[in-house]
């Protein structure tokens, strides 16, 4: 499977989390080819500020590893992650991040702050930008228009 495979998989949570009142981000985790994490942003529906989608997606994939380190994994998510998000990816050692669109408000890869691989942090995370980017950042904007509209 190739990263469009697996954004497109992505998308369809974050659709989810949409059709759910929620800020439409989905993530998921991939080791050894198969999906060992799925989670679309939850902080509503949870009452918990830090269900964010990457936070579930690496929840489970740290339930199904039996660990939280994830060193063999990839973490898919629609949106560029935030600083909480991207240092939990450091923390879980992620060993590649693709994300979709990018965040130049919070975003804390490249946009906003650069957290994945600042020279401080343990561990070095390999990051591609932009897959899907378009598609993913249509339905985030026509998320906030239907909010602002409605």
């Amino acid at each position: 499977m190739d990263d469009r495979h697996y954004m497109e998989a992505a998308l369809e949570l974050a659709r989810g989390a949409a059709a759910a009142g929620e800020v439409p981000v989905g993530a998921l985790v991939v080791a050894g080819g198969a999906i060992i994490g799925r989670g679309a942003n939850r902080p509503i529906a949870g009452c918990d500020p830090t269900a964010h989608a990457e936070i579930v997606a690496l929840r489970e994939a740290a339930t199904v590893q039996g660990s939280y380190r994830l060193a063999d994994s990839t973490l898919y998510v629609t949106l560029e992650p935030c600083a909480m998000c991207a240092q939990a990816i450091v923390h879980a050692r992620v060993r590649r991040l693709v994300f979709g669109a990018w965040d130049p408000r919070a975003g804390a890869v490249d946009s906003a702050f650069q957290i994945i691989n600042a020279p401080a942090q343990n561990h070095r995370v390999e990051v591609l930008g932009g897959v899907l980017g378009e598609p993913c950042g249509v339905l985030l904007k026509d998320f906030f228009r239907d909010r602002r509209d409605g």
